[in-house]
């Protein structure tokens, strides 16, 4: 019941948020970071467990789950489940939701209560999404987590936030759309092949499909992600949504939502359309290179710091499609990395944004220049991250681009020799942004930065939020294994399947795997109910 009982505080803290702005006036923040820190205590009994003998010596799969019938006419059951890879998407949401509490505690000026609401029911929503083990349930948490970001841009974003809410919702709904299509259709094919009709995520991994149609709906499932991810060319909803953002908005949308794309690809697409995935990744490296050099293209030619930031997400986020569908171990592991790694450095980022935008009333990086001597504190710590963000060995962002580049080049060398010149355009925008805003003589193009002695350097809340997400870059890049001990499982498991559609294609197997199941394989499940010790 522990998965059910973080979902269920984060939806009802939503609704005491609300209700406490509502009728004391005050009370929705303590109770939003009350229900934050309980929920993450209990996502933390989980990791007590994978390093006591029970979990580390036995190396099962699924480390708990839960099925409770829901609507058994249609074959739809409230079934959760983690696993080592839905443990640590499930402790980064967590993890983000309190750094983007902390980090603008004091931004929110109205509605204060509303805005909390829609900030737990986006985390419980993508909690769900990561432990949804029905794919009606799983679409059902997918909506939950996009209504409350809608609102998030558009009744506390910037100038433009009418217009970004509403590109935002048109590509995420149509494309949501498309995805429901594809799970109609797969259980509808499952049904009629099989006589049983059914959502389970475990029993549709055992669809007999042919391959033209498994063809299809893998494409159904891999635009509704890469639309998320997001990949080129469904990205261009991404720098609006972010730039009109509140930072809060901006953080989540950076450091979790678009991680649902990228585990959505690993948990659903490659294991059920595993055949269909082979034929496919070609393409889906390709478009993954493509990204990288165009995410960083786009970012050196920005002005506005936050925009550049978002297009450096879908720089960063290339990497991890590249490495997904390198379909190998080491790439896999490097693009599981990357998925942490990347909401680190990159909610850092924009948390600095929109500190000085908080500040100087400007994200302009034309009106900035010589904050150094001003903002030393802030500077040094933007520092960091930026060189983070391009890639310094002995941060986890390294590592992840390292593996991803070293996974890739076995399946396809001249794809991964242009993603690898995205590392080189990193670079540029990334010390780009640091000489025009944090370097130099201040500029005076705007009131607000003429002076800047008298802006207030980050406070002790702010710089504690922060050096703690720099701390861990530090050890992901220093100790990476416990994260990749954890993931293993999880990642040999797709391995295995992909190793079997590989042979029969015709293809040799180019990776050993540590951990196999067969197609229809659910070790350790728990198919009855109740929850799995």
């Amino acid at each position: 019941m522990t998965l059910l009982a973080i979902i269920a505080i984060l939806f009802v803290g939503g609704v005491l948020a609300w209700l406490s702005e509502r009728l004391f006036n005050h009370g929705s923040r303590w109770i939003t970071l009350l229900c934050l820190m309980l929920a993450t205590a209990l996502l933390g009994r989980y990791w007590g467990d994978f390093t006591s003998a029970t979990h580390g010596s036995s190396g099962g799969l699924w480390w708990d789950s839960l099925q409770l019938t829901w609507i058994p006419r249609f074959g739809i059951s409230f079934f959760l489940a983690v696993d080592g890879l839905g443990f640590l998407m499930m402790a980064l949401t967590l993890l983000m939701g309190l750094f983007g509490l902390i980090v603008t505690w004091n931004e929110i000026k109205f509605r204060r209560g509303f805005f909390y609401f829609n900030y737990l029911w986006i985390l419980a929503g993508v909690i769900g999404v990561f432990s949804a083990m029905d794919l009606f349930l799983f679409f059902f948490f997918w909506e939950v987590m996009l209504i409350p970001m809608l609102f998030l841009i558009a009744v506390w974003g910037y100038e433009q936030r009418t217009y970004a809410a509403i590109k935002f919702f048109i590509f995420t709904q149509a494309s949501s759309l498309l995805m429901l299509m594809a799970i109609v259709a797969l259980v509808y094919l499952h049904y009629s092949n099989s006589g049983q009709l059914t959502f389970n995520y475990r029993e549709l991994l055992a669809a007999q499909i042919a391959p033209t149609t498994a063809y299809w709906l893998m494409l159904g499932f891999f635009i509704a992600f890469a639309v998320k991810l997001p990949a080129v060319p469904l990205h261009t909803w991404l720098p609006d949504a972010h730039t009109q953002a509140p930072t809060a908005g901006s953080i989540l949308l950076a450091a979790i939502l678009l991680k649902t794309g990228a585990y959505g690809l690993l948990r659903f697409t490659l294991p059920l359309f595993p055949e269909a995935s082979v034929a496919f990744a070609p393409v889906a490296m390709s478009i993954g290179a493509v990204s990288v050099i165009y995410g960083a293209v786009l970012a050196f030619a920005q002005q506005d710091m936050k925009r550049l930031v978002a297009y450096s997400s879908v720089s960063h986020m290339g990497f991890v499609l590249l490495g997904l569908y390198a379909l190998n171990t080491i790439a896999i592991q490097g693009a599981v990395m990357q998925m942490i790694a990347h909401g680190f450095s990159t909610a850092a980022l924009f948390a600095l944004v929109g500190a000085l935008q908080h500040r100087l009333h400007t994200r302009d990086m034309a009106k900035l220049g010589g904050l150094w001597t001003s903002l030393p504190k802030l500077s040094a710590i933007a520092l960091f991250f930026a060189v983070a963000s391009l890639g310094l060995p002995g941060l986890g962002n390294f590592i992840a681009e390292f593996l991803v580049l070293i996974g890739s080049f076995g399946s396809s060398q001249w794809i991964t020799v242009v993603a690898a010149i995205g590392l080189v355009g990193a670079a540029l925008y990334a010390l780009l942004m640091m000489q025009r805003a944090f370097f130099g003589k201040p500029r005076n193009g705007n009131a607000d930065t003429a002076d800047n002695d008298s802006v207030m350097d980050l406070n002790p809340r702010e710089t504690i939020a922060l050096l703690s997400l720099a701390i861990a870059l530090v050890i992901l890049g220093l100790r990476p294994q416990p994260v990749f001990d954890v993931a293993a499982p999880s990642v040999a498991a797709v391995i295995g399947q992909i190793d079997t559609a590989k042979q029969a294609h015709g293809t040799e197997k180019t990776t050993p795997t540590v951990y196999t199941s067969a197609r229809g394989g659910w070790p350790d499940s728990n198919p009855t109910g109740g929850e799995s010790p």
